[in-house]
């Protein structure tokens, strides 16, 4: 070996264990966190943000930069100890701070917290299905953008993958699905060091993961020596190689690499190597035992190379867009409006507006009707439903499907993949350029839940279209009849729920949904209901307003009766019965709790004042919640069992959403 081969495989090698044992330190030092995949998966991590990953750490939100998701983010400090020493703002003092109050260095990664974090992971499996979204977005853009001489848009997806994420099902789903598709530039590393909390993996999993992958139509690769960084780094030149499919490539690995006791072991998985060990550890390893957060400058040398490189990197692709922009203005100006997230200025000039006489419709055929209308104006809008576009009517109808052989489509297919399409829509979400949308029925939004909440702690705009939303479903019966689904939702920090009254109200729904800065999730009718005269799509937008106020311009108010959905021209009807007897009631559409909650308390007493005998609230629904809104005194006609397979006009009498029912209700409160 010449000397100058030697003095590269040392440094190799001291950077390698400077990963391992930043990111030991810092797990010492918090008293929390896993330190075993870090330590082992060191070397893979080293040879792909060295050698292969295209990234500018002065600027982490370069258009153009590859995507590496660590899915596996319960080995945070991995990433952190890679984005301090490749220049990312992220100092050493941060990596001190580990999972404390207030760093920017928590003990699973978010994004928008830290720079260069493009996802939040630590749900396993749910970064491997944002990466297949990051996949297909690039794949779109570049069928879109790209223009001979100009390929501006040609990055990768690059995931860290652990034993827990190929176990898990959401992974399962976005891996057969990116198999069909045929993503190319889709690579992942999976850290094969078969230990999980339990124990060795094969208490639980003994599956041929290459098989499986190769059945599911990727390439795969197995490097048996988890520190062979050249056979690590020549599967990737293979990998790279393979722009027909997506990669796996398998290295084998020892979990807590260097630890002379726990090496190994399920203990290094996620607890500290304690100090006696970690002391033991660097020695092992040829480091000063005394020395913590140690980055000796050789290290900080070679990382300074490549920041280096990916600001010549970013400096080549912008004079290459310059080139582009001064041969193809039209598409430029387009591409950096999508990577900008800014709307068309004329995205609404075709919303539709229905006509009381066009009634009864449902609102998901409104829905459908408005999806398309905006289509024509926001190109970058795509999506789909879970095998449930004519159900759910998420059909772009002037588009062709998303897939090998047209890239250019909008309409994505997803199967029967619930779990993986709300994953894969926040990785649409997160790479930009595009705004998702997904369908499914209500019922199913619990397939979804974990992909939803990540949306909702990311704040990303992903549209949830989410059709045959009660009791009024009919046949079909409880098992998809949902009940408890929009109390649930609710729940959500950060999901706006939106269940409109009427196909007008659709249509405000569906400009929340576009302008909201964070997920919004429509609730929309299975069944036909009347068009509204009257119907609010700025009283969509603040959640709640008056629709219909009794007592003829008096100031006396007996009765608030608040409905949401299918329930509004239902109460409606109450009121009018109500008002013949004699009690003065106010309707009030109430299709957001969210966006009305976000209102100033001014208008929200105007719209629910105090100075009224009772309150009830019309939902076909779980009724938690509903106490905030109604009241000690209140009183909520909703659902507390499950439902029952029967016509939908049977469904709504037997459980009371009758007129007789909400005015014997509201009766009874007075």
């Amino acid at each position: 070996m010449k000397p100058e081969t030697q003095t590269a495989k040392a440094l190799d090698t001291l950077a390698i264990n400077t990963i391992r044992l930043l990111a030991a330190d810092a797990v010492q030092r918090a008293d929390s966190g896993h330190p075993g995949m870090p330590m082992g998966a060191a070397p893979m991590a080293y040879v792909l943000w060295t050698r292969r990953l295209r990234h500018n750490p002065d600027h982490p939100g370069w258009p153009e930069r590859d995507r590496f998701v660590l899915s596996a983010g319960h080995a945070s400090m991995l990433l952190y100890a890679l984005l301090h020493l490749s220049g990312y703002d992220l100092p050493l003092e941060e990596l001190r701070r580990f999972r404390q109050w207030g760093s920017r260095t928590p003990g699973h990664p978010e994004h928008g917290l830290t720079p260069g974090v493009e996802t939040t992971t630590g749900p396993l499996g749910q970064g491997f299905g944002n990466a297949v979204g990051m996949a297909i977005a690039e794949a779109h853009l570049a069928a879109l953008f790209n223009r001979p001489e100009f390929e501006v848009v040609d990055h990768r997806t690059w995931v860290l993958a652990s034993d827990g994420d190929l176990m898990e099902g959401v992974q399962a789903e976005a891996a057969s699905l990116a198999g069909h598709l045929r993503l190319g530039k889709l690579n992942v590393l999976y850290d094969d060091n078969r230990v999980t909390i339990d124990g060795p993996t094969e208490l639980a999993f003994s599956e041929d993961v290459g098989g499986r992958y190769r059945a599911y139509g990727w390439h795969t690769e197995r490097v048996e020596d988890g520190n062979d960084i050249e056979a690590i780094d020549a599967a990737l030149a293979r990998a790279e190689s393979r722009l027909d499919r997506p990669s796996l490539i398998i290295v084998r690995t020892r979990i807590g690499f260097g630890s002379p006791n726990k090496e190994g072991t399920a203990s290094a998985h996620g607890e500290p190597l304690g100090q006696e060990e970690l002391a033991r550890t660097k020695e092992r390893l040829g480091w000063p035992p005394e020395r913590f957060f140690h980055v000796p400058e050789e290290v900080r040398e070679r990382f300074g190379r490549v920041r280096e490189a990916g600001r010549r990197r970013e400096r080549a692709w912008r004079e290459l867009f310059d080139r582009y922009r001064a041969r193809h203005p039209e598409l430029a100006a387009e591409l950096e409006r999508r990577w900008a997230g800014e709307l068309p200025a004329d995205w609404d000039a075709e919303l539709p507006r229905f006509a009381t006489q066009e009634g009864p419709i449902a609102t998901r055929a409104a829905s459908g009707r408005t999806l398309n209308a905006i289509a024509r104006r926001v190109p970058e809008l795509l999506g789909g439903s879970a095998d449930l576009s004519p159900s759910n009517k998420t059909l772009i109808e002037d588009s062709t499907d998303f897939a090998p052989v047209d890239r250019t489509g909008r309409n994505l297919r997803f199967g029967v993949r619930e779990h993986a399409m709300g994953a894969i829509a926040n990785g649409l979400a997160l790479h930009g350029g595009v705004r998702p949308y997904v369908g499914t029925f209500l019922i199913f939004s619990d397939y979804m839940r974990p992909a939803v909440r990540l949306a909702a702690l990311m704040r990303q705009r992903v549209v949830y279209v989410y059709t045959h939303d009660s009791i009024a479903l009919g046949e079909d019966g409880p098992t998809h009849q949902p009940v408890e689904q929009l109390a649930s939702l609710r729940a959500i920090p950060g999901l706006t729920v939106v269940r409109p009254g009427d196909a007008n109200e659709t249509v405000g729904a569906w400009r929340v949904a576009l302008v909201h800065d964070g997920p919004v999730a429509l609730a929309l009718t299975r069944q036909k209901i009347p068009v509204l005269a009257g119907t609010s799509a700025e009283g969509v937008a603040r959640g709640a307003y008056v629709f219909a106020e009794g007592g003829a311009g008096s100031e006396r108010l007996d009765l608030l009766l608040l409905a949401s959905g299918s329930e509004l021209h239902l109460a409606l009807a109450a009121r009018e019965l109500l008002e013949q007897a004699g009690v003065f009631t106010r309707v009030v559409s109430f299709p957001s709790w969210e966006l009305f909650d976000r209102q100033e308390r001014e208008y929200r007493e105007r719209v629910l004042p105090r100075r009224v005998r009772a309150r009830l609230a019309v939902e076909a629904g779980a009724t938690q919640g509903w106490c905030r809104w109604v009241g000690d005194g209140g009183a909520v006609v909703g659902i507390e069992r499950f439902g029952a397979s029967a016509p939908a006009a049977v469904n709504l009498e037997k459980f009371g959403f009758t007129v007789e029912n909400v005015v014997r209700r509201a009766k009874a409160l007075l």
